[in-house]
C-alpha cells in the first residue's frame, strides 16, 4: 500500500514537473534590457565616444543631441545625487556632438 501511494506521488510529481518545463519553454521571449557601454573614458573625447555617452548615433541633428543631453543629465546631475565627474563628461559630449570648441575639456 505505502510502495503503490510512494509510485502515484513519484507519477504526479512527474508529470507536474514535465508540464512545468514545456511551459517554460513556451513562454514568449521577452527582449532583454538594453546593454550599455561597459568600458573606460578615452584620454581624449572623440564623436564616436560622445555619442555613446548621450545614446545617439553618430550623425544626428542638433535637438536630438539637446534632447539625449537633457535626459542623461536629469539621472547623473551632481544635485540629485550624481557625480561630478560624469556630468563633466556628459557636458563635453554635448559640446562635440554640437561641433562646439573643445578648448576647455574635461577638468577632469
Amino acid at each position: 500500500m505505502i510502495a503503490g501511494a510512494t509510485v502515484a506521488a513519484a507519477a504526479i510529481a512527474g508529470r507536474y514537473g514535465i508540464l512545468a518545463w514545456q511551459a517554460f519553454k513556451a513562454r514568449p521571449i521577452v527582449p532583454r534590457m538594453r546593454k550599455f557601454y561597459e568600458g573606460g573614458f578615452q584620454a581624449a573625447m572623440t564623436r564616436r565616444e560622445a555619442a555613446l555617452i548621450l545614446g545617439v548615433r553618430e550623425r544626428v541633428v542638433a535637438e536630438k543631441v539637446k534632447e539625449a543631453h537633457r535626459r542623461v543629465m536629469v539621472a547623473n546631475h551632481p544635485d540629485a545625487g550624481g557625480s561630478h565627474y560624469l556630468a563633466s563628461k556628459i557636458n563635453e559630449a554635448k559640446d562635440i556632438m554640437l561641433g562646439k570648441s573643445n578648448d576647455s575639456a574635461s577638468a577632469f
